[in-house]
């Protein structure tokens, strides 16, 4: 195994335990659409204004950029040994 080989192994790993972590932190999403469309809720409010910089969007953007940086790293490991082979 080459050095680069163990790194992204252990970023892959961390990576890997962070996701889980975030995700476990986040809150269940319920039906709240189904119960607006019964009761005429709206989203007027300011946690509805303000969705996108609460705690759980912040905690959604995390997860979706770690996801996307998993993605890359697993293929960044798979891809280079064939090259650095030769």
């Amino acid at each position: 195994m080459s050095t680069l080989e163990i790194i992204g192994g252990a970023v892959l790993l961390v990576v890997c335990l962070v996701i889980i972590v975030l995700c476990l932190s986040q809150e269940q999403k319920s039906q709240d659409s189904m119960t607006a469309a019964l009761t005429g809720a709206s989203t007027d409010s300011f946690y509805g204004k303000n969705e996108g910089r609460s705690r759980e969007a912040i905690l959604a953007k995390i997860t979706r950029t770690l996801g996307i940086v998993l993605f890359i790293v697993t293929l960044a490991v798979n891809i280079v040994p064939i090259f650095t082979d030769k």
